[in-house]
């Protein structure tokens, strides 16, 4: 994955939290920033087999500066509108 553009969450990184996203996926750069209050994701990956929902959680996991292990994905699997859970 490309150098992305990322905006830091590390404040929100507390064990149980959780964060919703809107994922863009099939977008020119990667990049991850809040806009009118929502966490927003736009990736390159395509929206098949699951792949634009890792890119998205890599994004989020460098932004709150945690493992990517650590998000577990609880709602949004097949949807643009996400949401993980901070382990």
């Amino acid at each position: 994955m490309a150098k992305a553009e990322v905006e830091n969450l590390a404040g929100l990184a507390v064990a149980g939290t959780v964060v919703a996203l809107k994922v863009t996926p099939g977008a020119r750069r990667n990049r991850l920033f809040r806009r009118d209050g929502q966490i927003r994701v736009e990736v390159t990956e395509a929206p098949e087999r699951g792949r634009a929902t890792e890119a998205a959680a890599r994004l989020l996991a460098e932004a709150l500066g945690v493992a990517p292990s650590r998000l577990t994905l609880t709602r949004g699997a097949a949807s643009r509108d996400k949401t993980f859970r901070i382990d």
